[in-house]
């Protein structure tokens, strides 16, 4: 599956970084790509919010750095959330 054929991400493993700060974010992404790739899910959806992108932003760059993540993009409905496609 590709990530632009996303329509629901509420249907996907997701995570919740509201009140993380930058580091502790990084670790608990890092965990959920492994704990999902135990579990062969193939796409998953990162929910860092809107504000001043500073998740966002360590979401991405933690995503980019990833051996283990093949793609990912905002998902084009909510841009406060992450959406990514994991080697399984």
């Amino acid at each position: 599956m590709e990530l632009k054929e996303i329509i629901f991400v509420n249907d996907l493993p997701s995570i919740d970084l509201h009140g993380f700060d930058r580091d502790s974010a990084r670790v608990k992404v890092l965990e959920f790509i492994n704990d999902n790739k135990v579990m062969k899910n193939e796409i998953i959806c990162i929910v860092h919010g809107v504000g001043s992108g500073i998740l966002k932003d360590e979401v991405h760059t933690t995503l980019k750095r990833s051996k283990n993540v093949i793609d990912y993009k905002l998902f084009y409905n909510n841009t406060g959330c992450t959406i990514a496609k994991i080697r399984i």
